[in-house]
């Protein structure tokens, strides 16, 4: 049995990775990934054009960090897009910081806000993306490439298999 080569992320290789996004000015981490993302290189951008470009060529095992400004994707934070009204007058079941609220205008135009603030008397929703005007850091863990067959590059990743149960989730038996 001859030795198998490593393979590099190109084009068409299904690529199983995690990550996290910290900060740079705190450090703190922003976001962990714990379960292994896994995509189809070169057909589904499942982060930013920049950390793909940057997986292009490594390993399996191959850990790499792309700092990356906030502001260059989702633009500079707009402060119109925070509000704070009294608590009384949001619905109970938002009054809790990272609630997500869907609103929308008079043009039918939708915008996602999050509870971002919350005491006694106030409460501040913001529209911003919450990284929007921080500068982090991508620090990703390449745990596996392979070439990926003719389903995952159609679907752009992994293709589960199940019984189909006309949309009810599916078990394992």
């Amino acid at each position: 049995m001859k030795q198998a080569m490593k393979q590099i992320i190109e084009d068409n290789k299904f690529v199983e990775l995690t990550y996290r996004i910290v900060d740079q000015k705190t450090g703190d981490v922003l976001t962990a990934v714990e379960f292994p993302l896994g995509y189809v290189h070169g057909r589904n951008e499942v982060l930013s054009p920049r950390v793909m470009d940057e997986l292009e060529g490594k390993l399996a095992g191959d850990a790499i960090s792309v700092p990356i400004d906030c502001t260059d994707l989702y633009g500079c934070r707009d402060e119109s897009l925070v509000i704070t009204d009294l608590i009384e007058n949001v619905p109970e079941e938002y009054r809790e910081v990272g609630t997500r609220i869907v609103m929308e205008n008079d043009k039918g135009q939708t915008k996602s806000f999050l509870v971002t603030r919350m005491d006694d008397r106030m409460l501040t929703i913001d529209g911003n993306h919450p990284l929007c005007g921080r500068k982090v850091v991508f620090e990703l863990e390449i745990l596996s490439v392979r070439d990926a067959t003719d389903e995952e590059i159609i679907a752009g990743g992994k293709v589960e298999r199940g019984p189909d149960l006309g949309g009810l989730p599916t078990r394992p038996i």
